[in-house]
């Protein structure tokens, strides 16, 4: 009897490990794919926010007193285009108003981040007629 003894792998051995391998590789790429995608969309929320906190932050700041309506605008920032709008309400005491921003990237549709807030009449505006 003639036994031959194989010390290595056959030819069907390799291929069928890097058919595993290869799968294996896929996989963790889409994993990683998802992962990037969702980190970035979660940068661009958190981008939006930080333009609405901003925007609400100026009018404080500025102790601005707005007419009721809805004004929007464009802000570069962060290096991107975004577009915000403002709703500005009345509220149940006649020196508040509420004010609602909404902020999306100038090139899409859907919006990023909301905030709402609210605004005091500035103290040397406390005669003037709310809604003015």
């Amino acid at each position: 009897m003639n036994t031959k003894q194989h010390d290595g792998f056959t030819l069907v051995e390799i291929l069928v490990a890097l058919v595993i391998v290869a799968i294996a590789f896929a996989g963790i790429l889409g994993v990683v794919g998802q992962a990037a995608e969702s980190s970035g969309s979660l940068r661009d929320r958190t981008f939006a926010m930080w333009l609405a906190q901003n925007r609400l932050a100026q009018h404080q700041l500025e102790k601005d007193w707005p007419s009721i309506g809805t004004r929007s605008g464009t802000s570069d920032y962060v290096g991107n285009e975004w577009q915000w709008e403002e709703q500005i309400q009345t509220s149940v005491h006649k020196h508040i108003r509420r004010i609602e921003i909404h902020v999306r990237r100038k090139d899409e549709d859907h919006i990023m981040a909301t905030l709402i807030g609210i605004l005091r009449q500035p103290a040397a505006n406390t005669n003037q007629v709310p809604g003015s």
